[in-house]
């Protein structure tokens, strides 16, 4: 008896001794791993799959990957209907100016005041070198209008769209795309130009960033109306440069947005009430709702009472007709959540941020939301209107940046 429990224990010794050997040889392999996606070498983010390391951060990120072939200098002539505002053609030669440099940019400007525009001449300047360009965002409804914008601009080069389900062809001239397509594309590109860096989901997302960087080979442009002071203080560094413009592209202020404070009840009557004055002003307006949830049944409600109207939200389907009909005139208003809050310009809207002291509110967002409004030269103005049982920090900064925003406007006159 004694000798078979002698075996028992020196089989356990064995097994035991083989799994701390074991463990030991995986920490040592995880100590050596980086993924080669997103950089990640966190021991904790590290699976094995038949003795191999692979990631767990980007597991989900698949597909196909880029070929790197060689590129040559392109001919890129810019076709705009319009000049750039001397404020505009500023920063856009400091911008090709730094990109010959290599210094890496922050652009720091209003909402409104045309960054796609000022990126233009480097874009240019980059495909003449036969450097490859890609311009990232990090939603594919933005995606879809600043692809089909750039293909009116660089009508003589091949721009092509890169987003969750549409990657048929991933080689082009000047690449637009989520940030979320980058990993196809390592050490790829001369130029990112990465605009809304403030946004959902590339805010705060290691991953995303890291497989920003992963894709760049050389430098990049960085575009934002509402920088973190992270970002900020990344770019009082050497080989970068903060550029601001507080001034939109046509020279009128932002509307600064007000508030009805009210209980919560009480709030669906102004909100019809605002509802049907733009309507009746010849408005066409978004309104604003915290949630998905949120969003459909506030829909059903205002649809009471006005009819030629649709709502979206990131699960709804067929989203991007819905937002077609509404350029076309079609519909008077359109219920949404924050997906709305960045990268479409329509002229003669208003907002209505419904429950703007809801969580999901900062300050940045509001700020976004806000910028909606008052893009189009031919319609300068424009009502924001934030509606809440009470009122926040948030709105209180956001109203507060736009108003110091317009200062600094009035002072340069």
């Amino acid at each position: 008896m004694i000798h078979r429990n002698q075996q028992r224990i020196s089989i356990h010794a064995n097994h035991y001794n083989y799994l701390i050997k074991a463990v030991m040889n995986n920490q040592e392999r995880n100590q050596n791993f980086k993924c080669r996606i997103c950089g990640n070498t966190d021991i904790q983010s590290i699976g094995y799959l038949n003795g191999k390391p692979y990631c767990r951060r980007c597991i989900s990120f698949k597909g196909e990957e880029v070929e790197h072939k060689p590129s040559y200098p392109k001919k890129a002539p810019i076709h705009l209907s319009y000049e750039l505002s001397p404020e505009q053609k500023e920063l856009s030669d400091k911008l090709v100016d730094n990109y010959k440099k290599g210094i890496d940019s922050l652009v720091f400007a209003v909402c409104g005041s045309g960054k796609t525009e000022i990126s233009l001449a480097t874009i240019q300047y980059a495909l003449m070198c036969g450097d490859k360009v890609a311009f990232a965002v990090p939603r594919k409804d933005v995606v879809i209008e600043l692809a089909n914008r750039l293909k009116q601009i660089f009508k003589n080069n091949k721009v092509i769209s890169l987003y969750g389900g549409h990657h048929d062809d991933i080689y082009g001239d000047v690449v637009v795309l989520t940030t979320h397509q980058l990993y196809r594309y390592k050490k790829y590109f001369a130029l990112i130009i990465l605009d809304e860096i403030d946004a959902f989901p590339f805010k705060n997302n290691e991953v995303l960033k890291n497989i920003f960087f992963n894709a760049s080979c050389g430098n990049y442009i960085l575009m934002s109306a509402t920088p973190s002071k992270e970002v900020i203080d990344h770019f009082q560094g050497d080989g970068k440069e903060m550029l601001k413009l507080e001034i939109r592209f046509h020279g009128h202020a932002m509307p600064v947005p007000s508030f009805i404070i009210k209980k919560k009840i009480i709030l669906y009557f102004y909100l019809l009430s605002e509802i049907k004055r733009a309507l009746q002003n010849g408005r066409v307006l978004f309104v604003f709702a915290p949630t998905i949830e949120k969003c459909e049944s506030l829909f059903h409600f205002i649809s009471i009472f006005f009819k030629n109207g649709d709502y979206v939200h990131s699960q709804r389907q067929r989203r991007e007709k819905i937002i077609d009909k509404f350029r076309q005139k079609k519909l008077s208003f359109i219920v949404t959540t924050s997906i709305l809050e960045r990268g479409i310009t329509l002229e003669k809207l208003d907002v209505i941020v419904f429950e703007s002291n809801h969580s999901i509110y900062d300050k940045g967002t509001l700020v976004q939301i806000s910028g909606r409004v008052g893009r189009k030269s031919s319609d300068a103005y424009g009502k924001v209107t934030f509606m809440a049982d009470k009122l926040t920090k948030s709105m209180e900064e956001a109203r507060y940046d736009i108003m110091q925003s317009n200062k600094a406007l009035q002072d340069m006159f």
